[in-house]
C-alpha cells in the first residue's frame, strides 16, 4: 500500500495525503483542462451483483467528485443482453445508495446511446477505418497472432466502403444469423498491443435487451461503447482498473478517429483480497451451483453479502480509504476489512448477552421463583447509550466452553470448586455437575452464589479471575445462530496446480448453525440490527428472522488478528 499515498499536499502545518489520481486532477485544474471541472462515472455492467472491489471503485469515483465539487454519473454499460438482467440493475442502484452515495438523477445506460454509437460506427466505415468481417470467432483469434507473432489480415479487410456500409446496415436490419458477421476496426495487425489488431466493434446477437427490447440485433462491444459513452456524457476523468491499461490505446484511437470530446482514462490497481475470489464468473458459478445460498450469502464478498452479514457502509468506506489508490497490483489482507467493521461496531453496536453452545447452570442457594433485574451497560464506548436491565434467576444458560471438569493451569473460567463472576451479577462457585448416564455429556452444573458480591453490596469488590456471560433460562429467547467463517481455506484460492479446480479450496466449515439463547432485550429485533454478543463477537439479525424464530449472523469474532500483526 506504500504507493497509494505517493504525493503529499502541504496545507499550512498539516500534510494531507493525496493519491496519484487526485494529484493528476489537481494538475488538470491548475492548467484549466476541461474548464477545470471534474466529472467521473461509475460504469458497472449489469451482469452480476457488485462486490467489495466495486465498492472501492464506487468510493473512488463518487468520492473524487465530492472532493472537487464535481459530478459522478451512474452508468450501466449494458451492451450484452445475453448476460444482463433488471435484477442486477436494481441491486447495483441499491448498493451505491446504501454505501452513502447519490448520482443526483444522472443515471444513464450505454443502451441510451445505441443510435449514436451506430452512427459512430458508420462514420468509421466511411473513413475506411472499419470493415465487416465474416471470419468465425475461432478464425479471428487464430489470425490475430500472438504477442511475439504478427497477425494476418482478414480476407475481408479491404472491402469497399460502399460494401461495408451495405453489409453493416443489413446486419442492423437482422438479415444475418448470430456469429456470421462482425464489424472490426481497421488498425494494425502487427501492433505489439493485441487489442489494436483490428478489434471487433459490433456483433450480431438476436436476443431481446432488457431496455431496448427487440429494437436491436447488433450490439457494440464494451471497448467500443465505453469510451464513446464517456465522451457523450462529458466525463473528464475515466477511472479504470489496471486491466484496462492495455485497452487505453484503443480508447484513445476511437475518440481521435471519431473526432469527439476526449476524456482522460487513468488506471488504478483493482482490489485483490486474501481468502476471496473477485471474478464475477466465479462468483456466478458459486451461486448457480449452490456452493453458496445466493448472491447475498454472508460468505460472499458481494456488497449485498457483506450487508447481510452485518457490515456497515461506514466500515466499507473506511476500508477503501485505508487501502488507498495504488498504481500496481497488491493483495489486501481480509483481516483489514474485519478490523474496519470491528472498529465501527465497537462504537455503535448494542451489547447483549447470548449463549450459542448452552449448558444449564443451577444456583442451588438462590431463591426459587425470584427474578432480579441486573443493570448492564448498553455500550461502554458510548456514554449516551444508557443501561438496560437483564433478568437474573435461579437457572441460567452459560457457554459449554466456559466450564471444564479438569482444567489446565491457565483456564480462568468455571471448574469444580472454582469461583467466577457472572457479568453484572454475582460471584458463583461450582459445587457439582450432572451428566447424561449414556453419553457422559454434562447436562447441568450446580453452583452456589455469594449474595454480598452484587454491585453496591459489601463484597462487591471481591476479585476473581474469570467473568462469564449468561442468560436467564426462564427469560431466554431461543435463536438460530449462524457462525460464518471465510469461504476459502487458503489465502489465494485460485493458486491451484494446472488442471485442478479452485473450488477444492472451499472451506467446509464456512457455516456452522447453532441453536442458542439470547436475552429478552432482542425481542422485536429487525433485519440488520447490530449487536455485540458479549465475549462472543459481533452479530446482526438476518433477513430470515421472524418474530417466531430469531436468526442471527456472526459478522466477525471479537479477536483482531490484523491490528496485532500490523502495529
Amino acid at each position: 500500500m506504500t504507493d497509494s499515498k505517493s504525493v503529499t499536499e502541504n496545507t499550512g502545518e498539516n500534510k494531507t495525503p493525496v493519491n496519484f489520481i487526485h494529484a493528476i486532477i489537481d494538475d488538470d485544474i491548475r492548467n484549466g483542462k476541461h474548464g477545470s471541472r471534474v466529472h467521473t462515472r461509475f460504469p458497472p455492467e449489469p451482469n452480476g451483483y457488485l462486490h467489495i472491489g466495486h465498492a472501492k471503485s464506487i468510493c473512488l469515483n463518487f468520492g473524487t467528485a465530492l472532493k472537487y465539487n464535481g459530478k459522478c454519473n451512474l452508468r450501466f454499460d449494458d451492451t450484452n443482453p445475453v448476460k444482463e438482467d433488471v435484477e442486477y440493475v436494481d441491486s447495483i442502484r441499491y448498493d451505491v445508495h446504501w454505501l452513502g452515495f447519490d448520482w443526483e438523477g444522472r443515471e444513464y445506460y450505454a443502451s441510451d446511446y445505441f443510435p449514436q454509437l451506430y452512427e459512430f460506427a458508420e462514420k468509421l466505415i466511411q473513413k475506411g477505418k472499419a470493415y465487416v468481417c465474416e471470419l468465425t470467432a475461432e478464425q479471428i483469434a487464430e489470425q490475430k497472432g500472438s504477442p511475439t507473432r504478427p497477425g494476418q489480415e482478414s480476407p475481408y479487410r479491404n472491402r469497399s466502403i460502399e460494401e461495408n456500409l451495405d453489409l453493416f446496415r443489413r446486419m442492423k436490419a437482422g438479415e444475418f444469423p448470430d456469429g456470421s458477421k462482425v464489424l472490426r476496426a481497421k488498425i494494425d495487425m502487427a501492433s505489439p498491443n493485441m487489442h489494436m489488431r483490428d478489434p471487433i466493434l459490433y456483433r450480431i446477437i438476436h436476443t431481446e435487451h432488457h431496455r431496448t427490447g427487440k429494437s436491436w440485433c447488433i450490439y457494440p462491444m464494451y471497448d467500443f461503447a465505453h469510451g464513446q459513452s464517456d465522451s457523450i456524457e462529458g466525463i473528464t476523468h475515466s477511472l479504470c482498473t489496471l486491466e484496462f491499461e492495455v485497452h487505453r490505446p484503443l480508447y484513445d484511437w476511437l475518440i481521435q478517429e471519431l473526432e469527439i470530446f476526449a476524456p482522460q482514462q487513468i488506471e488504478f490497481a483493482r482490489l485483490n483480497m486474501t481468502y476471496t475470489v473477485m471474478s464475477k464468473r466465479k462468483l456466478l458459478e458459486l451461486v448457480k451451483n449452490n456452493y453458496v445460498n445466493g448472491w447475498d450469502d454472508p460468505r460472499m464478498p458481494t456488497i449485498s453479502g457483506l450487508r447481510r452479514r452485518g457490515y456497515t457502509p461506514a466500515s466499507i468506506r473506511n476500508f477503501s480509504d485505508i487501502v488507498g489508490v495504488a498504481k500496481r497490483e497488491n493483495v489486501i489482507d481480509v483481516g483489514l476489512l474485519e478490523f474496519c467493521i470491528r472498529e465501527d461496531l465497537n462504537k455503535t453496536a448494542q451489547r447483549v448477552m447470548g449463549v450459542i453452545n448452552p449448558v444449564k447452570l443451577i444456583i442451588d442457594n438462590y431463591p426459587e421463583g425470584l427474578t432480579e433485574e441486573m443493570p448492564s451497560a448498553n455500550n461502554p464506548e458510548d456514554p449516551e447509550a444508557g443501561i438496560r436491565n437483564v433478568p437474573f434467576s435461579r437457572e441460567l444458560y452459560i457457554e459449554r466452553d466456559d466450564f471444564m471438569e479438569d482444567p489446565p493451569a491457565k483456564f480462568f473460567r468455571l471448574a469444580p470448586g472454582r469461583e467466577v463472576r457472572l457479568r453484572s451479577a454475582y460471584i458463583i462457585r461450582c459445587e457439582s455437575v450432572v451428566k447424561d448416564p449414556e453419553t457422559g455429556e454434562i447436562t447441568g452444573i450446580h453452583c452456589t452464589y455469594d449474595p454480598d458480591t452484587l454491585s453496591g453490596r459489601p463484597g462487591s469488590n471481591r476479585k476473581v479471575k474469570g467473568t462469564l456471560h449468561w442468560v436467564s433460562a426462564a427469560h431466554a429467547i431461543k435463536a438460530e445462530i449462524r457462525l460464518y467463517d471465510r469461504l476459502f481455506m487458503t489465502e489465494d484460492p485460485e493458486d491451484v496446480p494446472e488442471g485442478e479446480d479452485y473450488k477444492k479450496n472451499l472451506n467446509p466449515d464456512s457455516l456452522k448453525v447453532m441453536t442458542g439463547y439470547v436475552e429478552p432485550f432482542v425481542a422485536g429485533t429487525k433485519p440488520l440490527d447490530k449487536f455485540q454478543f458479549e465475549r462472543l463477537g459481533y452479530f446482526c439479525t438476518d433477513s430470515d428472522s421472524t418474530p417466531e424464530k430469531l436468526v442471527f449472523n456472526r459478522t466477525v469474532a471479537l479477536k483482531d488478528s490484523w491490528a496485532k500483526t500490523n502495529k
